[in-house]
């Protein structure tokens, strides 16, 4: 007997008693981008290396370490996504869409890195991606923050995060303060772990956001970032907060808060929780107006974030808030050669006539005896009952499974009109 083949480490199926969440969360991600006019753009999942080694940075540990990179037949180098910003922007600007143009989009789909499996961070992953270009003031970053905080409300999940801000300044500025804590860190040298000593040499911002408990306090003393701001900066920060201010939306400005991509600057933002252990961050984004350059573009605004699905769901399912989502409303039974026939049918008709209604028949046989226990077991609300006798009658059995309500003999017209009342009522709760 042959080997089963198993799924690759990292990468997970979403099985069917998994899917209604997803879904769920699917629905409400979309009803909330539409309320604030942003449009969907779908992107390949396979791009040039050259894309990512030119956005991303090619001293940063997913182009060194994390990219699933291969050569195809022609030679050329090509890599799964292992984030979406780049492959938004290559596609606005190999389409024309940045020309004197504003746009709002936003994306959804699996990315690729090749990291230690854990708990909320696979190495398949879905995103929400959201990527706004032609926008240079303060009010399109909050309306970024804006849209999560909706989303977190309608959810139901608000009180179990935190939104937390910095800003990283231009690259004029961060020259200046990158070698301001290059002096601090290596009077320090002894003190650092193996990891930021080589970050020093290459990406020294990224001390700041170590996860070495031996290190917190050094970080904590380092120089600031904020102090090296210029006014136009801090202005644009200072934008960014009333807005926020004028709106009620917490939150708590962090001086350490760094992104792990070379091309962000002025605003970063990370909504946080402490409800799933150390994968706190569940969205983080910002502006990444020089990314456009390095793509080739004339000088742009950009700016945007990601979230993790998978974290997301983490989040919803430990606060207890799972929608409880039927796959099935209605079974139908259908014992004998005459009310096979007839079922499928009228199941057809039911399906015509009430829009809405989940209906499932039953296939392959069986008694009433085992169709009743199929019916309880996949939660359905009612039994549709047809047999050869009801057939000959022009009838139907309606049975509750989840009421004691007693079972009704309906013709096929009180059927129809008793499912559209019941579907009616299920929109309405």
């Amino acid at each position: 007997m042959a080997q089963t083949i198993q799924a690759i480490r990292g990468m997970h199926d979403v099985l069917p008693d998994q899917t209604p969440l997803w879904q769920y969360t699917e629905r409400v991600l979309r009803e909330v981008m539409g309320t604030y006019g942003y449009s969907e753009i779908r992107l390949p999942i396979v791009e040039k290396t050259e894309l990512f080694k030119r956005s991303i940075g090619e001293v940063t540990d997913i182009v060194e370490k994390e990219m699933y990179t291969f050569e195809d037949r022609n030679g050329d180098s090509l890599t799964l996504r292992p984030e979406g910003t780049a492959g938004c922007l290559r596609a606005c600007l190999e389409h024309g869409l940045l020309h004197n143009q504003v746009h709002r989009l936003w994306y959804y789909g699996p990315m690729y890195r090749h990291e230690r499996p854990q708990k909320g961070r696979y190495r398949q992953f879905i995103q929400l991606g959201v990527e706004t270009y032609g926008m240079a003031g303060p009010d399109i970053d909050a309306e970024l923050i804006f849209i999560m905080d909706r989303l977190w409300k309608k959810l139901g999940i608000r009180d179990k995060v935190c939104l937390q801000l910095n800003s990283l300044g231009t690259i004029d500025e961060r020259i200046v303060y990158r070698q301001v804590l290059v002096e601090y860190f290596q009077a320090h040298i002894d003190e650092l772990d193996e990891d930021s000593k080589r970050r020093l040499q290459t990406n020294p911002l990224r001390i700041l956001d170590t996860k070495n408990p031996a290190m917190f306090d050094l970080v904590a003393n380092a120089p600031a970032l904020m102090d090296y701001l210029g006014s136009e900066t801090l202005a644009h920060f200072k934008g960014l907060t009333t807005a926020l201010d004028d709106l009620g939306v917490s939150y708590t400005i962090n001086t350490r808060l760094v992104r792990g991509l070379d091309y962000y600057s002025k605003t970063v933002f990370e909504w946080v929780t402490d409800e799933l252990g150390s994968q706190g961050t569940v969205c983080a984004g910002g502006r990444y107006d020089s990314l456009v350059e390095q793509l080739g573009g004339k000088p742009n605004f950009a700016v945007g974030f990601a979230m993790g699905i998978e974290r997301l769901l983490a989040l919803i399912e430990v606060a207890g808030l799972v929608p409880d989502v039927k796959a099935v409303d209605v079974f139908m039974i259908r014992v004998g050669e005459t009310a096979e026939r007839e079922g499928l049918r009228f199941a057809e008709t039911l399906r015509n006539e009430v829009p809405g209604l989940k209906l499932q028949v039953n296939c392959g046989g069986g008694s009433f005896k085992s169709q009743f226990k199929k019916a309880d077991k996949i939660g359905a609300d009612y039994a549709l009952i047809l047999g050869d006798d009801e057939v000959s009658k022009g009838q139907l059995s309606l049975k509750s499974l989840r009421t004691d309500q007693e079972q009704q003999t309906l013709t096929q017209q009180e059927t129809i009109i008793f499912l559209q009342n019941y579907v009616a009522q299920l929109s309405e709760s």
